[in-house]
């Protein structure tokens, strides 16, 4: 087990939890440092810009809103996999009632059992457009 300290901004730490960040405007780092002695001499790991799903769907949802679009009632369209249940509980708080998505990953399931227990709609389409 260890401590981290979690600075998101440029530069400036910000307290808090995720959900309390801007996702709307700029682009987002996260910059990973650690003292294997457990002190306070710190050793930079790396830079990195945020581009995992979960923030990505934030940053979408927040630019809605710097619109004013209003997401009540909408439907969520992905080309990804959505083996996590972490981006359908996002959507439905932000107030997306559907999710199409070309499934395939092991864990479906848990994705889908998220959508019914926030009485969200699922299609699974079986097709996914986009390769690598």
């Amino acid at each position: 087990m260890g401590l981290f300290t979690a600075n998101i901004g440029q530069g400036i730490p910000i307290t808090g939890i995720l959900a309390g960040v801007n996702w709307s405007i700029g682009a987002k780092f996260i910059q990973v440092a650690m003292d294997p002695l457990g002190g306070t001499t710190y050793v930079d790991l790396g830079t990195t810009q945020m581009f995992s799903v979960p923030y990505a769907l934030q940053q979408a949802i927040a630019k809605t809103s710097h619109f004013n679009f209003d997401l009540k009632g909408a439907v969520m369209a992905s080309d990804a996999f959505f083996p996590f249940p972490d981006c359908v509980n996002i959507a439905h708080k932000a107030g997306i009632t559907a999710i199409v998505q070309p499934g395939g990953s092991l864990k479906d399931g848990d994705s889908i059992i998220a959508c019914d227990n926030n009485s969200m709609a699922t299609v699974t389409t079986g097709i996914r457009h986009f390769k690598h």
